[in-house]
Formats: C-alpha cells, structure tokens, sequence
C-alpha cells in the first residue's frame, strides 16, 4: 500500500484539528471546561504542540552551524569562486535580499497581524504578554542599528548558542567555513568531514521530527481552535493573501526586470518556457527534486550551456531561496504585528539579516522556512511557540514559494549565460 505523503497527513491533521478544536470549543463555558481523566482537552493539545516545537529548537544550533560551515566550505573548495561564482553569488544575494525587502513592505503596508485596528494576538491565541516581549527585544539592543552588528561578533559562542543568539552563531558559522577553504588539505579535509557528517545527521533528525509533524500540527491548531473558535482564521488568510502578493510583485516585476535589462532576455517568453519547472516546484515544494527537470528545462527551451546550469542550478537549491526568505521575513513581522509590537528599524533590520542568512544556511533542508523562522523570532525576543499559528496556509504558501525559489535559479543562470556572451533561444 503507497504512503500517504506527508503533506497529506498534515492537512489531514489541521482538518481533525479544526473538527475537534471546534467541538471542544462549542462545550467549553465559563463553568465548564471539557477534559479527561481531569485533564483539560485544551492542555492536552498545548502539550503535544510544545513536545513539537522544543523537537524543532533542540536541533536549531548544530544544524545552522553545521549547515553553513559545510555550505561556505564546499563552495570555496570546489575551485568555482571565480568570476562565474561571483557572478552567480552576487546574483543570488540581491535577489534574496530584494525579496526580502518586498515582503517587509507588503507586510508593513497591508498590517495582516492587526483586525479592526487591533492585534490579532488573542483571536490566535498567542498568549505572552506584550509588554514582556517588548521588554526582551529592548534588551536585545535592536534599536540601534550599530548594536546589530556588535551582537554578530559574540565574545563567547557557546554562551551565544546556548541563549539563542543567532546572528552571533551565524557570523562564526561563515568564517568558520571560509578559513577552513584556506587550511592545508591535511588539516581542512577531516573537518569538512566531520561538519558534513554532523550537517547529514541533522537532516536525518530533522527528517524523523517532521515525521511527527502531523501530530505536532493537530496539538497546535487544535489547541489554537478549542480557545478562538475559528475567529483566527480571518487574520491568517489576510497574512496568506499578502504573502502571495509579495511573492508575485518579486517574480512577476523585480526577476523580470533584471532579466529584460540586465540578461537582455525576453522575460515573459523565459516564464513560459521554464513553466515545467515551476509546476513541478509548486506540486512537490521541493527545489531539490525539482532540480533535474530545472536543468533539462533550462537548456533545452531556453538555451542556457550545460556548463552554467550544471553549477548554477545546484548551487541556487542549496544557497538562492528568494521565496522562502520572503516568507522567513513576512512571518516574523506578522506575529510581531500580532503581539502589538511597534518594532524599530533596527528590530526590522535584524530580521532582515537572519531572514537573508538562514534562507542561505538551511535552505536544503525539509521543512526549512519552520526552523529558520523559529531562528528569527528567538533572534529577536519573540516566543517560537507563535509559529503553531503559522501552519494552517503553510503547505499552500510552501508550494508557492517554492515556485518562485526555482524561477529565481532559473532567471540567475540565465543572466549569467548571458554576461558570458552565451546566445539563448530567448534573447530580445
């Protein structure tokens, strides 16, 4: 018998959820709150939904080290960072960061965290008080934007990773990984070792977690239901609705400028062409897997040489995650809209930076935007509980942000090709 696959289970799980959060609901009174065994419904699921998301932070810190240690490793050390390399990393930098960019915007503009003029923060049931997370995130410094900076250099890295400082652990990550490109081979190769297997473990972790997901998600939302009703869902479908519209302004306006004026390619006639790869990206939300229909896309219908696609392309499923990191930066936003939180430009400066460094340093694994997010709200001083409220449109939001991840790769080798001198089927 085939197995059902996961994002099946998950949806089959928020179904449930609803139904029975909704029926918990209905018999919950002042008076009265359903339980069992003298244990309330309500706790039951808040405690399957903790077990869920503390699964989630135990492997945040060896994941991200090992992750980014390996990535800006193995990109030094595969002899590619020449004027191909560079082309394509700066390339895929800019666009992640505009993306990003777009998605603040939008977030900021629309306001979905807020109903009435209100925070959305009690009809999803988000229950940390306001006040102790302003508290926190004032604490954090982010108000200027010069302490950002001084948080990335931690005096001591493992005090950093125990308390959650991830911009700290980010930035050692990084130069980790790029002084190991300059040891002799005896030295660096048993490290690369050893961070790949570490980077491999992590996966396999992560991939056991999300297998568990189902039921962490049903604690979650059900939880979320039994206490709101389905009043939560108003807010959520605003976020989603804004969440497509950043999506759209960057890969129906910013890409093909870039490609029109930068690729001097026909952008529009590039979209129609690459559309295989899309639909496969948005029926599987995987880049990974999408990667081989990406590739033979690429050079039979749009003419892009093996020789860029075969390093490009790879390289963008690990490291190019336009998508993913606008939805890092929008969720992040909105659950602090939800909170009430006016937060400073240093504060959105921060989660601009973690939303453009974890998109690169966790990009390859499932599930990827729930881990980086969890890293950009403890960054922060938000609670990573809130995140529970984020998977009701997860699946949908991941199919769409994985199509643009894809069209992203697609649009990069393209202009690279083309500043190559490289002639394509596609050229104005």
């Amino acid at each position: 018998m085939r197995k059902l696959a996961l994002h099946w289970q998950i949806l089959i799980a928020i179904v449930l959820a609803a139904i029975i959060g909704s029926i918990v609901k209905q018999f919950t009174t002042e008076t009265v709150t359903p339980s069992l065994w003298g244990v309330s419904y309500v706790s039951m699921f808040d405690y399957i939904g903790s077990i869920f998301l503390n699964a989630l932070k135990m492997i945040i810190v060896p994941l991200i080290t090992s992750s980014i240690i390996v990535g800006v490793a193995g990109i030094g050390s595969g002899g590619n960072i020449g004027q191909l390399g560079w082309r394509t990393l700066l390339f895929y930098g800019s666009t992640t960061l505009a993306a990003i960019l777009i998605g603040l915007v939008v977030i900021n503009t629309i306001a979905p965290g807020y109903v009435d003029g209100e925070p959305a923060g009690d009809i999803l049931a988000l229950d940390a008080p306001a006040d102790d997370i302003s508290a926190k995130i004032e604490g954090k410094g982010a108000g200027d934007v010069a302490e950002v900076f001084k948080r990335m250099v931690p005096p001591n890295i493992v005090m950093a990773a125990a308390e959650g400082q991830m911009l700290g652990l980010i930035f050692f990550s990084l130069l980790f990984g790029y002084f190991m490109t300059h040891l002799q081979h005896d030295y660096a190769e048993p490290l690369f070792k050893f961070f790949n297997g570490v980077f491999h473990v992590m996966m396999r972790m992560t991939e056991l977690i999300m297998k568990f997901a189902p039921i962490g998600v049903f604690g979650l939302i059900a939880g979320v239901v039994a206490e709101t009703g389905f009043a939560a869902a108003r807010p959520l479908a605003v976020f989603a609705l804004a969440v497509v519209a950043a999506l759209l302004l960057h890969s129906l306006i910013t890409l093909p400028l870039l490609l029109r004026f930068i690729g001097r390619v026909k952008p529009f006639l590039t979209l129609k062409a690459m559309s295989p790869a899309l639909l496969t990206a948005f029926s599987t939300s995987s880049s990974s897997a999408t990667l081989p229909v990406t590739m033979d896309t690429l050079e039979e219908k749009v003419g892009v040489s093996n020789e860029v696609s075969s390093f490009v392309l790879p390289l963008g499923a690990t490291v190019n995650m336009n998508g993913t990191a606008l939805y890092e930066c929008a969720a992040a936003m909105f659950l602090a809209q939800a909170y009430g939180l006016d937060l400073s430009f240093g504060v959105q400066f921060t989660i601009v930076a973690i939303a453009l460094l974890t998109s690169i340093g966790v990009a390859g694994v499932p599930s990827a935007s729930l881990v980086a997010i969890a890293i950009i709200l403890a960054a922060v001083g938000l609670p990573v509980e809130a995140i529970g409220v984020l998977m009701v449109f997860d699946r949908v939001l991941d199919m769409c942000r994985t199509s643009v991840n894809i069209w992203g790769d697609a649009c990069c080798a393209t202009i690279v090709a083309r500043l190559r001198g490289e002639k394509t089927k596609v050229d104005i």
